[in-house]
């Protein structure tokens, strides 16, 4: 799937709710590309991945993010990261889901 690398790297915990902080954490690391998304219901998107790093804080509902043989649901507060070149699946949970994600261009 293109050049880049296909590891996958996600990461959970309740590390910050605040956007701010969040805002200011996404631009000292890099993330040129920055905005707040809500997603609608049961959403399921299909196989396919980036060619940019995310960093994202979810805010309400839930996501749940399928790659290379395993699966992981983030909720509100915690952060997940995925590397540029990662093949995945989303599914969106029965409320949707809000949440501010970064996206790092490579140069």
């Amino acid at each position: 799937m293109g050049p880049y690398p296909q590891e996958c790297e996600h990461q959970s915990g309740v590390v910050a709710t605040d956007e701010t902080a969040f805002r200011s954490e996404l631009a000292r690391d890099g993330f040129d590309e920055v905005e707040m998304r809500t997603i609608a219901p049961d959403l399921y998107n299909s196989p396919h991945s980036h060619a940019f790093e995310v960093r994202a804080l979810m805010f309400a509902g839930e996501l749940t993010l399928a790659w290379q043989d395993q699966q992981r649901t983030f909720r509100t507060g915690e952060i997940f990261r995925m590397a540029a070149g990662c093949e995945h699946t989303e599914r969106f949970g029965p409320e949707g889901a809000t949440y501010l994600v970064g996206r790092k261009h490579r140069a």
